[in-house]
């Protein structure tokens, strides 16, 4: 007589012996269906093999209900028509130190060579007439906004409700951190050389926050806050990813670029009307690539 493991192939593994007494406990996977006696003495106890072991964790791996399909969004940015050249920022303040830093105008930076426009921020938009996406847990975390080579780095910094911003300095000069929050409280922290301030997170912000140093007034940057981690930001070629997509349903995202409109656009060579920067992806499994979005230069504020 034996204790028998009912397994998907039918075949149950003889592990240990069994009394008249037993009963059974009923699950919806097979490995949660056992004969288990009423009264064991601690001589028949048993260890299962480690067969059977694996046997189990593979079907429970293996469970429907542990698999859950997610879709990626991908996207590039290009700019249509001529870019426009910005020279480097010539300090007009702390010229002994930050004269000798190479710092880049961001107004709006264009890839060379593929017309690639960084700096564009897409997200699930949850606000009105928005997405509603289900419940879940966000895991708090710590991101860094750092005042390095007299400008922040990142240029756009993408968190969520509950996590914290750091905002460093790792210069030899003292800066400033102006965050123009609409839910949080707002911000206006000095932070001297070798110095570092925390910000707390309790609010999910409406748009992309702006950040300006008011020592070093070419210091500019965007804080997205939300309320889901479907957020992202395009590289030097224009390329962006939001993973982790609920599938099966259409989702509203919105674009954003601090000095442009992103209304209307060329997405594959149509002409497009995103209204209020807003358009809707019904997300498959796997990767959804939206191809190339091209946006008219005289769509920003040169």
């Amino acid at each position: 007589m034996s204790l028998a493991f009912d397994v998907a192939a039918g075949r149950g593994l003889n592990l240990a012996p069994r009394t008249n007494y037993t009963r059974r406990v009923r699950g919806t996977h097979p490995c949660r269906s056992l004969r288990v006696n009423h009264f064991v003495s601690l001589t028949r106890l048993f260890v299962p093999s480690a067969a059977a072991i694996a046997v189990c964790a593979m079907l429970l791996a293996s469970s429907p209900a542990q698999a859950q399909e997610t879709g990626t969004l991908r996207m590039t940015f290009k700019l249509k028509g001529a870019a426009k050249t910005f020279p480097p920022i010539a300090p007009n303040v702390d010229q002994a130190f930050c004269g000798l830093k190479q710092i880049p105008d961001e107004t709006l930076v264009v890839n060379p060579k593929n017309s690639g426009i960084k700096n564009v921020i897409v997200y699930v938009y949850t606000g009105r007439r928005g997405t509603e996406l289900p419940e879940m847990e966000l895991k708090p975390e710590t991101h860094e906004l750092a005042n390095k080579d007299c400008r922040f780095e990142p240029h756009v910094l993408i968190a969520k409700k509950g996590d914290t911003i750091k905002v460093t300095n790792p210069d030899k000069v003292g800066h400033n951190a102006n965050f123009q929050f609409f839910n949080n409280t707002q911000q206006n922290l000095t932070v001297p050389a070798g110095g570092a301030v925390e910000i707390e997170l309790k609010e999910d912000e409406p748009a992309p926050i702006p950040v300006a140093c008011n020592i070093h007034n070419w210091m500019k940057a965007q804080v997205v806050v939300l309320d889901h981690p479907f957020a992202a930001v395009s590289n030097e070629d224009g390329v962006l990813e939001i993973k982790g997509l609920p599938v099966g349903e259409e989702v509203v995202f919105r674009a954003n670029h601090e000095n442009g409109s992103l209304k209307e656009v060329i997405v594959n060579g149509e002409e497009t009307d995103w209204r209020s920067s807003k358009f809707e992806v019904e997300i498959k499994a796997g990767m959804n690539d939206m191809g190339t979005i091209e946006v008219p230069v005289d769509a920003f504020s040169l």
